[in-house]
């Protein structure tokens, strides 16, 4: 009976293991090209910005874009493990919701 049981638990141990390497589903074009438009607006205000913070905001934005861009092409590639491309589209997600936070804090440091 303890055989029998252990056997169970192992098989269904190695198809939950099957399941997790399902690709993610792809990511919508729209939430990529929302993304990817909150980044350089930010990039673009923060750097036109005046305000004395804005020196170090413009070199924290710069490299927004470029990351968003990594982690969409480790997201959408074929040749990405499913759990690469899963941590992949967090990034995106992260990154974009990075770049409207701070481009929302924009006014408040002084920034138009």
């Amino acid at each position: 009976m303890r055989l029998v049981l252990l056997i169970a638990l192992a098989l269904v141990g190695c198809s939950k293991k099957a399941e997790d390497k399902k690709p993610p589903a792809a990511m919508p074009e729209a939430e990529i090209h929302r993304g990817e438009d909150a980044c350089k607006a930010y990039v673009d205000r923060a750097c036109a910005c005046t305000a004395p913070a804005a020196p170090k905001l413009c070199a924290l934005a710069k490299p927004l874009p470029e990351a968003l861009q990594i982690a969409v092409g480790v997201a959408m590639s074929p040749s990405s493990a499913p759990e690469d491309a899963a941590r992949a589209q967090v990034n995106v997600r992260e990154t974009a919701k990075e770049c409207i936070e701070q481009l929302a804090k924009l006014p408040a440091l002084g920034c138009p």
